[in-house]
């Protein structure tokens, strides 16, 4: 496929490489040579240099043959007349990143489609609800609920507390038992488990259950003694807080820690309809942390611009004794440290923001994507096409490609967790699980047989 992007920043460089390694066709478009400059030349992505607004530059860059056009720079009006003009010139499809939540109104959904915009991506608006998602659960390091809350996806790291380490996982999780073991993450490695691995100490693993099962989840994981969270200091008030507050459960109580006084004037402004206090301080001074009581809080959400603020930050949340730390790192240098440092949750903008523009050019029928950076995965959620690979065989005879698994499907709006003997059927929605660069083999087992 042929993907031009508008944007050299973050997401638009993230989602390029992403794409090359893929195999797609990428240009990428920037007004800034510097940022152009910056792209490693391990990745096979064409850079052109020019501004995302201009006609010529969009037709140098082959905008008519683009299966998607992509608008990903800081300004959200730039996006979108570079998206109106990309779908003028030819564009299949067309995506925009804004930061205007009105802009996201389901009313409002014709209005952009008939000017050529076929989607919009708010990065801050995804983050969040991970982040209040990550919250409810104070237990949990990830947690994504799948086609409406059908199946529940819950990354847990094991501790000596956890009932199910170092025992063959055909042992603990047979065709029967509530939930799957569909990834673990020890160390450097990611391992898609068979039912000889098995679980050890400090495991991160993915578990698919159902909502039912998930207090059963938290007892053979040993984690029933984790208070659950009511008390939330969060540091920075960016867009992410304020969508982050804006979301929050009314059970749950937020302060919000700002060194900037006018941008706390700004967010009582916004916020002024809730129960959120702001205060104006240093979220790293321990003494303001006491004072705010942080010996009563069960969360710490770190969010300014700096990944080493909000891991260190982190850091000393947890040596005041809270147990649960979501830390926005924007660096990806930077995940796998702080992963290592036992940071809780980790938030990263762009690789959220990559994940659903990434879905939108998979052949098959896609419902929704999720990267799991901490083990290198992708997890998506695919259609069975009528007369498709995957409705011919029980799951354990089709031969799907190594590093690949099926942890669970919703069939009539109903969850069902998957073993080998399980028969897919044409409309059913399945959750795959695969390392990175495995996308493309996994989709034509969906894709009805002759379209691809």
């Amino acid at each position: 496929m042929k993907i031009v992007i508008g944007g050299a920043g973050a997401v638009g460089t993230h989602l390029s490489r992403l794409l090359s390694t893929e195999k797609h066709d990428c240009v990428l478009i920037d007004a800034d040579e510097e940022r152009l400059a910056g792209i490693d030349s391990n990745y096979d992505i064409l850079a052109l240099n020019g501004s995302p607004m201009s006609i010529k530059t969009l037709k140098d860059a082959g905008v008519d043959k683009a299966d998607l056009f992509v608008g990903v720079t800081p300004e959200e009006s730039t996006n979108i007349n570079a998206c109106i003009l990309a779908h003028a010139l030819g564009a299949k499809q067309t995506v925009a990143r804004i930061d205007n939540y009105e802009y996201l109104s389901a009313a409002n959904k014709a209005i952009f489609q008939n000017l050529g915009i076929d989607s919009l991506i708010y990065p801050e608006v995804l983050a969040a609800a991970d982040i209040i998602s990550g919250l409810k659960l104070s237990w949990v390091r990830q947690r994504w609920d799948v086609h409406d809350g059908a199946l529940v996806l819950l990354g847990i790291k094991l501790r000596e507390t956890a009932e199910i380490l170092n025992q063959p996982l055909k042992d603990l999780c047979g065709p029967d038992d509530p939930y799957h073991v569909v990834a673990i993450k020890r160390g450097d490695d990611t391992i898609i488990p068979g039912g000889m691995d098995e679980l050890h100490v400090h495991d991160l693993a993915y578990f698919m259950t159902t909502a039912d099962y998930i207090p059963y989840i938290r007892k053979i994981v040993g984690k029933e003694h984790y208070a659950d969270v009511q008390n939330v200091i969060m540091m920075g008030g960016g867009k992410t807080a304020v969508r982050a507050a804006l979301s929050m459960p009314d059970y749950m109580n937020l302060k919000i820690i700002e060194s900037d006084v006018d941008r706390c004037e700004r967010l009582n402004q916004l916020l002024a309809n809730t129960d959120t206090m702001v205060i104006h301080g240093d979220g790293r001074d321990l003494s303001l942390l006491q004072e705010e009581g942080i010996k009563h809080t069960q969360a710490f959400v770190a969010l300014t611009g700096n990944s080493e603020t909000n891991i260190l930050a982190c850091l000393t949340a947890k040596k005041l004794g809270v147990r649960k730390t979501v830390a926005m790192v924007e660096n990806l240098d930077y995940v796998s440290m702080a992963e290592s440092l036992d940071i809780g949750t980790i938030i990263n903008k762009k690789t959220i923001a990559a994940s659903h523009i990434f879905q939108m050019m998979m052949r098959a029928d896609v419902r929704s994507m999720r990267t799991l950076m901490m083990v290198d995965s992708d997890v998506v959620e695919l259609v069975a096409s009528e007369d498709s690979k995957v409705t011919k065989r029980p799951v354990k005879e089709l031969g799907l490609p190594f590093g690949v698994a099926i942890g669970g499907l919703v069939r009539n709006g109903e969850g069902i967790l998957v073993n080998g003997n399980t028969q897919i059927v044409a409309g059913d929605s399945v959750m795959v699980f695969c390392h990175k660069n495995q996308l493309s083999k996994v989709e034509k087992f969906f894709k009805k047989q002759g379209l691809f």
